[in-house]
């Protein structure tokens, strides 16, 4: 596994210097002029048939399209690669967060990177979702507001540490 991991950063380095041969449809770098535009049904086809590096190409460089696709991807490095892309904004981070059906990893790599956890939203939708480690968690419980403690210490759908640490919380802040 380590292997493919260094030949997809290889690709992603000659990508991110603009020395790849790798060609994607224009269309699917070009952000849409209109912000809610449904996903187009031959984009999704047209991602299925490409291969690693063009999915690849496509997560470092692609549009919002292009990327709320592939970050469900289940090579778990194309959804680590959408991540990179420079163009992301919060508010498609703030979708992953609570996205429950993304892998844990993509969440903890949210919780560990520099500037996404200052965004509220973005720490209320990791510790909600049942996906996200503990540990990460846990790590922003104590930043939520009371109304958030209070909804997270009833709640069935995250993990019983989070649950309790909520409880905790609001204990301390005198709120129970």
């Amino acid at each position: 596994m380590s292997d493919e991991i260094q030949e997809l950063q290889a690709i992603a380095d000659t990508i991110e210097r603009g020395e790849d041969a790798i060609v994607v449809p224009e269309e699917m770098l070009v952000e849409p002029e209109k912000e809610a535009t449904p996903i187009n049904k031959s984009l999704y086809a047209q991602i299925l048939s490409m291969t690693v590096g063009e999915k690849l190409k496509l997560a470092l460089r692609g549009n919002r399209d292009a990327r709320a696709l592939l970050i469900r991807e289940t090579n778990r490095l194309i959804a680590r690669f959408v991540l990179k892309n420079p163009r992301l904004t919060e508010d498609e981070v703030v979708a992953i967060a609570r996205n429950r059906n993304l892998d844990s990893e993509i969440l903890r790599e949210i919780g560990e990177h520099r500037l996404w956890p200052r965004n509220a939203l973005v720490r209320l939708g990791l510790v909600t979702n049942p996906k996200t480690p503990v540990a990460v968690a846990l790590r922003y419980v104590i930043s939520l507001g009371e109304r958030d403690l209070r909804h997270l210490a009833k709640s069935r759908n995250v993990p019983a540490a989070v649950v309790s640490h909520a409880r905790r919380v609001l204990a301390q802040r005198g709120k129970i």
